[in-house]
């Protein structure tokens, strides 16, 4: 379903409905859980970010069957977690009401501002249901966590556990927490034969909103530089980014295969790279889950949140008085047209990425 659809959906209907459907009675978790059902709409980000938090469930109770109800658009992370039992999806009907007709020790809506997803946890039968305390949506769980937006996305994530007495601080945030399929990797190795075993730089030129872009002609002047210092560029994404790679790569500067490879195909891609350079975007968390070096560029986006926080990553942010301006996702229109990217210089970026080349030899 379109992105915007959902949250008009949202707005209209699953605010009301968390308002005015009972809530439900408030009971302690079990010491022991065999059933866990995840609820994790949204974009690839999330996905990953929610990854040691599911490890951390598979380890504490290892005999737990935990089902993800995630959108489409996320649903390809969830294969490189190997604690997932069953993924569902979120906005294909028949496996919604399968998801919704389970039965579950514990339902954990991840969640952090729309409501429908709490609605989904409150008529799910579980005796548990936990969620984020962030608005109306509070009243369809059992039990509530704070949420906020100076911490990264992960720790907010392992908080939602302290109510099954996991305490946050043991849950493992550190990479690998992503797990690639032997597939995956044999795919990758053939589209990367071109290059020759020569050391490359993956970028990823897209982003959610138009705002958070730096633009195809900077990443190419990137590309121009790292080219002269014997470095190639490869470009990953979606079959919506091939124009931007193209242009990126054009006349032998790199390799382009953005919209040639599926989600776990552009993992293991990233995996053969020496850094990934990004704007703030799903595909820079895949690379943290990777454990691999990072280049990223915010400006509306939250660092705090959202960031990598590794001593290998680099986060290039200007900091403007109005950044971030990105609030649960949704991002105003921008006066200035988003002057928080284009202050970004292309000698700052080549100066990251030269570094973070130089740290992994």
């Amino acid at each position: 379903m379109n992105i915007r659809v959902m949250k008009l959906i949202d707005s209209a209907l699953g605010r009301i409905a968390a308002s005015v459907f009972p809530a439900p009675l408030r009971l302690q978790a079990p010491s022991t859980v065999t059933s866990l059902l995840l609820i994790r709409p949204g974009g690839i980000g999330d996905a990953v970010l929610l990854a040691p938090a599911i490890n951390s469930l598979k380890k504490s109770f290892p005999s737990a069957h935990i089902t993800i109800l995630a959108e489409k658009r996320n649903t390809g992370i969830f294969s490189l977690i190997p604690g997932v039992d069953k993924l569902l999806c979120y906005d294909h009907p028949r496996e919604f009401l399968q998801a919704l007709g389970g039965r579950y020790d514990v339902v954990i809506d991840t969640e952090q501002w729309h409501h429908l997803s709490a609605v989904v946890a409150r008529f799910v039968a579980a005796p548990v249901k936990i969620g984020f305390d962030t608005n109306g949506r509070r009243r369809m769980f059992t039990q509530t966590v704070p949420y906020c937006h100076d911490d990264y996305e992960s720790v907010s994530f392992s908080r939602l556990l302290t109510a099954l007495r996991i305490e946050a601080g043991s849950v493992e945030l550190a990479a690998p927490f992503l797990f690639l399929p032997e597939a995956a990797i044999t795919k990758a190795a053939e589209l990367l034969a071109p290059l020759n075993d020569q050391p490359f730089v993956v970028l990823f030129p897209g982003a959610s909103i138009h705002e958070r872009r730096w633009g195809a002609e900077r990443f190419r002047c990137v590309g121009e530089v790292l080219s002269v210092l014997g470095i190639t560029m490869v470009v990953v994404g979606g079959k919506e980014d091939r124009q931007q790679g193209d242009v990126i790569t054009a006349r032998g500067l790199g390799l382009n295969l953005a919209g040639a490879t599926s989600l776990s195909e552009t993992a293991a891609v990233i995996q053969q790279s020496v850094v990934l350079l990004s704007g703030d975007s799903g595909v820079l968390h895949i690379a943290v889950g990777l454990g691999k070096p990072t280049v990223s560029l915010f400006g509306p986006g939250r660092a705090k949140k959202w960031a990598p926080q590794g001593d290998q990553d680099i986060v290039i942010n200007k900091e403007l008085p109005c950044s971030p301006c990105t609030t649960f996702g949704t991002t105003p229109p921008c006066s200035i047209h988003a002057q928080c990217m284009r202050d970004i210089t292309v000698d700052e970026v080549v100066t990251a990425v030269t570094a973070s080349v130089k740290m992994k030899s």
